[in-house]
């Protein structure tokens, strides 16, 4: 197996394994949602649990591999504003908490280039 289609598949698996948690466990993701945004954070985790299981799954297939992970790019763009939010709530927790939660800040930027490699690797069109 190349390395790009075994990047791919670990990040397909990253996505879908991310969304199944959203509906396995949502009450931590529950917590993420920005509380201007209307509706109930459940209604919001479970969206953004399918929103990552469908991206997952564009990822793995490789006709839709290239979106897939553009998507997936655009995704883990989107979602910083949760993990800002964590950071921000956690400010008063024991250190660990607070540094796993500042460590999430960071940690964007390589899944944003994960996510745009698996997107750059696939060239352009579908792949058979």
């Amino acid at each position: 197996m190349s390395t790009s289609r075994r990047s791919a598949r670990l990040l397909s698996g990253l996505l879908i394994g991310t969304g199944a948690a959203h509906f396995a466990v949502p009450r931590p993701f529950d917590a993420l949602v920005p509380r201007t945004l209307p509706g109930s954070a459940r209604t919001w985790t479970r969206l953004s649990g399918v929103a990552e299981i469908a991206i997952g799954a564009a990822v793995a297939a490789p006709r839709t591999r290239r979106a897939g992970a553009a998507a997936a790019a655009a995704l883990f763009v989107a979602v910083f504003p949760a993990n800002v939010k964590m950071a921000y709530d956690w400010r008063h927790r024991p250190a660990p908490l607070r540094a796993a939660a500042l460590a999430r800040l960071p940690l964007r930027i390589p899944l944003v280039l994960w996510a745009l490699s698996v997107h750059r690797n696939e060239g352009p069109g579908p792949r058979p």
